[in-house]
């Protein structure tokens, strides 16, 4: 019996994608270099802020780690400014957390995105009651893919990590569930495809939030 459903943020409950590339492209600018499109970056989140500051500075044709350092807290620094930009929840998103919580099921986000900004997006669009919990990267706990921070969930849920749901949009998202010993459940309408989300052994695959209820 399925108890708790933890979520990943980017590309699962919220389309943030011109937020980062509204960053990115000011860093670009800054260090004289040309700004990538907003579909890009698609492919450059998932793995953490600096990871994709790497990717992006190695798509505009600089794979320097010296300038990485340099850019990477000019990233952030515009990145806390651009959070919200033109984010918004999918379609289907709040009918299927209200469906969810309307059962009595625990509620988690577990990003790979900073933990402040993860907050600060979840309590603009979803509030401070919806989630039971909530955590983005830090010094805390490992990034996904390792699932520290997903088992941490499930033993503060008092619940067994057999009893969770991991819904995510990416292989680390995948990744991470299977490590935590969960039900992974790839969606289809994030970042990416559904070849990626099979071969990193999603247990199932979902075209719209709704049909998550059917997995419980």
């Amino acid at each position: 019996m399925i108890k708790a459903v933890i979520f990943d943020l980017d590309g699962t409950l919220l389309n943030t994608i011109e937020s980062m590339e509204a960053a990115g492209s000011r860093m670009l600018w800054d260090f004289g270099l040309t700004p990538r499109p907003a579909e890009e970056y698609k492919q450059y989140a998932g793995d953490g802020a600096k990871t994709l500051v790497r990717r992006v500075l190695a798509a505009a044709g600089k794979p320097d780690e010296g300038l990485l350092e340099r850019a990477f807290p000019v990233y952030m620094g515009y990145f806390a400014q651009t959070c919200g930009y033109h984010v918004e929840p999918y379609p289907g998103i709040r009918e299927l957390l209200t469906a969810l919580s309307q059962r009595n099921i625990r509620l988690a986000v577990l990003s790979n995105k900073p933990h402040q900004q993860t907050v600060d997006v979840v309590t603009a669009y979803f509030g401070t009651k919806l989630f039971d919990l909530v955590m983005g990267q830090s010094e805390a706990f490992p990034k996904k893919p390792a699932p520290d921070g997903a088992l941490w969930m499930a033993k503060e849920f008092g619940v067994l990590p057999s009893e969770c749901l991991y819904l995510g949009d990416t292989n680390v998202d995948m990744q991470t569930g299977k490590a935590a010993g969960m039900k992974t459940v790839g969606v289809l309408w994030g970042f990416r495809d559904e070849k990626e989300l099979k071969e990193n052994h999603a247990d199932a695959i979902i075209r719209h939030p709704m049909e998550a209820l059917e997995l419980l």
